[in-house]
């Protein structure tokens, strides 16, 4: 199923990015398309951590609420930068991770260094060192609602 998935999402971004409807030039996509999933194949990277078809429904929830959390997070770093008295209060945390699988800790980390004012320095096992440019964004980590999103996003792929 993943094999087939990746073949076709592939083929789709092929011709997305060439644009062209010749038969001549849609039979070379299919053969680079076939190259492409014979290498991938041979690589072992069609697991469920390289294409990771079974998180696609929790998506649908996930990223539109990340973006929002990019969004908000941008306005406050931009108005902290923007301040005259630049009001930062750098700070490094621990943070456990609550996910199950090394994906959902990735997803989560990942997560946390998208949100403008945050990043992941540190993952070792379920621990996260992260370092936060103001206190306040430190606290918004430690109220844990991302890292219960991630989870419930992780979790859909056993549903």
């Amino acid at each position: 199923m993943r094999f087939l998935s990746l073949g076709i999402l592939l083929f789709a971004f092929w011709l997305l990015l060439s644009g062209h409807y010749q038969t001549l030039l849609i039979v070379l996509g299919l053969v680079s398309v076939g190259i492409c999933l014979y290498l991938a194949k041979r690589m072992q990277i069609t697991d469920y951590e390289g294409h990771p078809i079974h998180l696609a429904a929790g998506a649908i929830t996930y990223i539109p609420w990340l973006v929002l959390e990019i969004v908000k997070s941008t306005i406050d770093v931009t108005k902290i930068v923007l301040s005259p008295s630049l009001p930062i209060s750098p700070t490094m945390i621990k943070i456990i991770a609550t996910q199950k699988t090394h994906l959902g800790v990735n997803i989560y980390g990942n997560s946390i260094t998208l949100t403008p004012g945050t990043i992941t320095v540190e993952a070792q096992g379920q621990e996260l060192m992260v370092h936060a440019l103001t206190q306040a964004g430190a606290n918004d980590l430690k109220t844990g609602d991302m890292d219960r999103r991630a989870t419930a996003f992780e979790a859909e792929e056993t549903n």
